[in-house]
């Protein structure tokens, strides 16, 4: 991996973050996302050793993703922004030296990992499509749930409202197992952690009716 190539993109991404005016008023905006962009740059670096890609460009990728989170959205802001940060990132990545049809893959994938569609011709590479698996695969680990929980209000709600809440989640979760993913790192991956959220809400939604009643035979409490 290229240190020194990792080490300019980060520093634009933080100056890009530093300069906005947006996340200058919200600073709890600013260190979530940039929390969230180092966990899908090392998401992806893991996808790119397993798979082969250069690790140097799916990092820089990723790191460059929600680079759009530098203004604030207006309508469909949030549908646009992959979009939005391709067109921010494309004239620093044309300084990093990198062959034009790299830093055009790099910016398809940036462009699609939203809603899957780009302002602009490209091919949706193995490659390309990693950088929206490991923004999604952000979506679901331990970090995820407690800030979900804690979001939703999960532990102000009534016992009642909290085993729907774990049950609705339940039926999301295994409907979600379908989503394709663009390598088979990727599916890995996406099936372990979906696992994970499956097995967590199982228990929560045991604990929750052990909590209520005296239950029927066949749920664990003590798990």
């Amino acid at each position: 991996m290229d240190r020194a190539l990792i080490e300019r993109t980060e520093a634009f991404l933080k100056e890009s973050f530093d300069r906005s005016d947006y996340l200058f008023d919200h600073p709890e905006q600013k260190e979530y996302r940039m929390a969230h962009t180092y966990r899908v740059a090392n998401i992806g670096r893991e996808i790119a050793k397993r798979e082969g890609f250069d690790e140097t460009e799916l990092v820089i990728a990723c790191l460059l993703h929600d680079l759009s989170y530098c203004e604030e959205f207006g309508e469909n802001g949030w549908q646009e922004h992959g979009r939005r940060a391709a067109q921010l990132a494309r004239p620093f990545l044309e300084t990093l030296g990198l062959p034009r049809d790299r830093v055009k893959d790099i910016c398809y994938g940036i462009a699609i990992h939203v809603d899957d569609e780009a302002d602009f011709p490209g091919e949706r590479t193995a490659f390309a499509l990693s950088v929206g698996d490991a923004d999604n695969l952000d979506r679901f680990d331990v970090y995820r749930i407690h800030d979900t929980l804690a979001k939703d209000e999960f532990l102000e709600m009534p016992l009642a409202d909290q085993l729907d809440y774990a049950e609705e989640r339940l039926l999301r979760l295994r409907r979600q197992r379908e989503i394709p993913m663009g390598t088979e790192t990727a599916e890995a991956m996406w099936t372990e952690r979906l696992d994970f959220y499956v097995s967590f809400f199982e228990k929560l939604a045991a604990q929750l009716r052990c909590s209520m009643s005296i239950v029927c035979e066949g749920i664990n409490c003590i798990e």
